[in-house]
C-alpha cells in the first residue's frame, strides 16, 4: 500500500516532484503541528493513501508538509490555511481543498486519480454497514437479556438505559480544583491587548524576523497598506497563544484585530482589501508601502505588546 511522505526541506521537495514522470498525481498535505484539524487531516491521508497499491512508475504520490517550516512551498501554493490540500500533475495545479472534510478530500483524489484498490474497505468508507446480531437485545420483537444481566435486569431491570450509579460505585472522574479566576484573569489581560494599538497584530515571531510565512505575508500586506500597528509575538508567550484561540474563536495565527475588533486571519485580511480596497483607511499613518509598528506612545500596552 502507499504512504504519506514527511518533506522536511525545501531541496527535498524539489527533488521529490522533479523524480515523478508527468503521469504522477502529486497529492501535497500542508499542515502545522499545532492546529488539531491537521491531526484528523492525517490520518484522512494515511487511510486514503493505504488504499493505492504502489507501482514503478509511481501512479500517486502523497507529501505531508509543514506549512511554517517551509514557507517559501506553501506561499507558492498561495496557502493561507491549515489543513490544506493540493492536488497537482505534471507541474500543474488540479485542484485545492481547504479544510479537512473526508468526503471532500476523498472525492477530489478521486476525481483526479481514480478510486483506489481497496476503496470502501479500509478506512474512508461511503457509510458503515451495521448487522444486528440475533442475541442482541432484540429477537423476534421480544427483549433478550444481555450477558451478565440477572433475570430482573441491570439493577433493578431496564437495561442499561435506566442504570443510576450507586452510592459504593466508582467515581467516573477526578474532581477538579475550579479554574475560573485563571480564566477570568486571562481574558482580562486578552482584552486589553487587543486593545493595544487601534490595529493590533498577533502572529509569530516579529515583524523584523516573522517566524511563519503566513505573519510574513500579513506584515507586508500592512506595511503596503501604510498601517500602523502593535503586534504581540504569541510564540514568546503560551498562556496567551492558547488563550487567543479561545478568546477569538479562531484556531490559526496570526490574528488582526482593528479598533479592538477581531477582523480575522490571513485569509480574511485578504478577503477585506479585495471587496475594499479602503478597508484600513482610518488606520493608515504612514505613505503606503511605508506602514509599520506603531510608536511606543500610541500603544495602551507595555512594550511587551510593541516594539
Amino acid at each position: 500500500m502507499s504512504t504519506v511522505e514527511d518533506i522536511t526541506s525545501e531541496n527535498a521537495f524539489t527533488t521529490h516532484i522533479s523524480s515523478l514522470p508527468p503521469t504522477t498525481t502529486l497529492i501535497i498535505s500542508f499542515h502545522t503541528p499545532w492546529a488539531a484539524p491537521c491531526a484528523q487531516m492525517s490520518l484522512i491521508l494515511k487511510t486514503l493513501a493505504s488504499s493505492y497499491p504502489p507501482q514503478t512508475p509511481p501512479t500517486i504520490s502523497f507529501l505531508s508538509l509543514d506549512a511554517e517550516a517551509l514557507p517559501e512551498v506553501s506561499e507558492s501554493y498561495d496557502v493561507t490555511a491549515v489543513p490544506f490540500l493540493v492536488i497537482q500533475r505534471d507541474g500543474k495545479v488540479l485542484e485545492k481543498v481547504s479544510g479537512s472534510d473526508a468526503a471532500k478530500v476523498r472525492g477530489a483524489v478521486e476525481r483526479h486519480a481514480g478510486k483506489g484498490g481497496n476503496t470502501g474497505k479500509v478506512g474512508l468508507p461511503p457509510a458503515l454497514e451495521v448487522t444486528r446480531r440475533e442475541d442482541d437485545g432484540v429477537k423476534d420483537g421480544t427483549e433478550t437479556k444481555g450477558e451478565g444481566e440477572s433475570e430482573g435486569g441491570d439493577r433493578g431491570g431496564g437495561g442499561l438505559s435506566k442504570y443510576a450509579p450507586g452510592a459504593n460505585d466508582p467515581k467516573t472522574a477526578p474532581e477538579m480544583s475550579s479554574t475560573a479566576g485563571q480564566k477570568e484573569e486571562l481574558e482580562t489581560r486578552l482584552r486589553e491587548l487587543v486593545k493595544a494599538a487601534p490595529v493590533m497584530l498577533f502572529m509569530k515571531g516579529t515583524p523584523s524576523a516573522p517566524q511563519c510565512g503566513f505573519s510574513r505575508t500579513i506584515v507586508s500586506m500592512l506595511r503596503e497598506q501604510g498601517v500602523r500597528y502593535g503586534f504581540f509575538n504569541i510564540l514568546a508567550d503560551e498562556e496567551v497563544r492558547s488563550g487567543m484561540k479561545t478568546f477569538s474563536d479562531w484556531p490559526t495565527f496570526p490574528q488582526l484585530y482593528a479598533g479592538g475588533e477581531f477582523v480575522g486571519g490571513l485569509d480574511i485580511v485578504k478577503e477585506e482589501l479585495e471587496s475594499d480596497p479602503d478597508f484600513f483607511a482610518e488606520y493608515v499613518a504612514a505613505p503606503k508601502g511605508k506602514g509599520g509598528m506603531a510608536a511606543p506612545e500610541d500603544q495602551k500596552q507595555p512594550a511587551t505588546a510593541t516594539t
